[in-house]
């Protein structure tokens, strides 16, 4: 017994090194740049080049544009669309000195760090940590475009093309309870978010 359970340590010595989070640089902190809304990618790929090319890669780490992703009815179709968490903000692991300061305050697209002047102000480790789970959340979040008391028309399922309003909404089931007008009575009615849309 005690030799097959050898083995099967020894089959797979990656999926245990896998698991274990990287070890963080000493003296690393993550910090928020501000770049124009809309080319946070960009920027990234920026800093990355700014970074290989002049040699920077023991003192900034990583770089990571927050997304999630949601999934949004458009046309009748449902597509999982990627949605920046904070436009025009990018997140930096780096050690904090002046050649760093300089290679990430004059990359193309960043406007400045968050701080006070020229201290950037690092994260907490646990605000960084909640960011990062957010993105690596499984199931994409659903947009809804409305909110109790509006009018929507439902667009899938038996009641399709009905109309009513919006009763309640339950984020965490991502369910909808509709009042549909139904031979002269209001009717509630349970559906999936993607089941209706604003009219």
């Amino acid at each position: 017994m005690v030799s097959s359970d050898a083995e099967k340590l020894d089959e797979n010595p990656e999926a245990e090194q896998e698991t274990e989070e990287k070890p963080r640089p000493e003296g690393a902190q993550w910090y928020v740049i501000h770049s124009y809304s809309g080319y946070e990618n960009k920027v990234k790929k920026n800093l990355e080049h700014r970074i290989e090319s002049m040699g920077m890669q023991d003192k900034i780490f990583q770089i990571v544009v927050p997304t999630e992703e949601e999934i949004e009815l458009k046309d009748g179709q449902r597509r999982v669309v990627e949605r920046r968490v904070f436009p025009g903000y990018i997140l930096v692991e780096m050690i904090l000195d002046d050649d760093s300061w300089y290679v990430v305050r004059n990359t193309p697209g960043v406007t400045g760090f968050v701080g006070s002047g020229n201290n950037p102000t690092p994260l907490r480790q646990e605000e960084v940590d909640k960011i990062l789970k957010r993105m690596d959340a499984e199931a994409p979040k659903v947009k809804i475009s409305f909110k109790v008391g509006q009018k929507v028309r439902i667009v899938e399922g038996p009641f399709e093309d009905f109309t009513g309003t919006v009763d309640e909404i339950d984020l965490d089931r991502t369910r909808v309870r509709v009042l549909v007008n139904f031979f002269g009575r209001e009717t509630p009615i349970e559906l999936d978010f993607l089941q209706v849309e604003r009219v």
